[in-house]
């Protein structure tokens, strides 16, 4: 409990800001992830990066091969292919997950010494900065989303809808040249997933409508989080986003945009 965290000996004013903020935390999944600030903004980081990383890749590739190979997708202008990724590269990993049954552990991140606080300061002015730990708080919820989704229990099918539905989403992308395509695009995708639901779940009536609701809770994972837990180690200061062009378009045979 906090009896025994570091906020007791913090600077008061810390503190105050502490238990402020914590009043707008989100709590876990359960009653035992649910404490004080201090420990749920600690920094962590994967626990076996070799192999959650190994199939964080994996998903991705699959995330984006099912991306170009929509014919629908491919009608789009290239411009709209680019903004249609970055929008919602997140959910659809954050599916593939899902899907492909990925759990992973996360550990404290090991604090630097004061030796090396000492040494590194005043060093740090004028280069990169420190690359962002996720907190344990920002974790929980993205482990919470992805334990929803298993709930569901999706079949492949519903998968594959809800992918259409999700990456075609004209809804907070400004830019799109294309944007009623889409939008019809998305119509039908979610029609799909409606017809197929009526013979798997004929009792439950409301399952279409649980499974968008879910679903948009993907949106509010930041991409950074997941570009940090999985991808950061990998590709180091890369832009995620980039290398996922150039994969796409390399995976293709199209040419990226200059």
């Amino acid at each position: 409990g906090c009896e025994r965290c570091q906020c007791r000996s913090e600077d008061k004013r810390t503190a105050i800001l502490y238990t402020l903020l914590s009043q707008n935390l989100q709590h876990g999944c359960s009653p035992a992830q649910q404490r004080c600030l201090c420990h749920q903004r600690r920094t962590v980081c994967l626990r076996t990066p070799r192999v959650t990383c190994r199939a964080a890749s994996n998903v991705l590739i699959k995330t984006l091969s099912f991306m170009k190979n929509l014919p629908s997708f491919h009608l789009l202008p290239q411009e709209d292919q680019l903004l249609l990724l970055d929008s919602c590269w997140v959910p659809l990993f954050l599916l593939g997950l899902v899907q492909e049954m990925v759990t992973f552990e996360v550990m404290e991140t090991p604090a630097p010494s004061m030796l090396k606080k000492i040494l590194l300061d005043g060093q740090s002015k004028g280069q990169e900065p420190e690359r962002t730990q996720p907190t344990l708080a920002a974790v929980q919820r993205l482990q919470c989303c992805l334990n929803t989704f298993w709930s569901l229990d999706l079949s492949p099918k519903e998968y594959a809808y809800l992918k259409g539905a999700i990456l075609f989403n004209p809804a907070d992308v400004p830019g799109l040249r294309a944007s009623p395509y889409i939008e019809s695009l998305q119509r039908e995708a979610q029609r799909a997933l409606r017809e197929v639901l009526q013979p798997l779940h004929p009792e439950d009536q409301g399952r279409f409508a649980r499974i968008l609701l879910i679903a948009s809770t993907l949106k509010s994972i930041p991409p950074a989080l997941v570009t940090d837990l999985f991808f950061r180690p990998i590709i180091g200061n890369a832009d995620i986003v980039e290398l996922m062009a150039e994969m796409l378009y390399e995976a293709s045979g199209g040419q990226r945009l200059a």
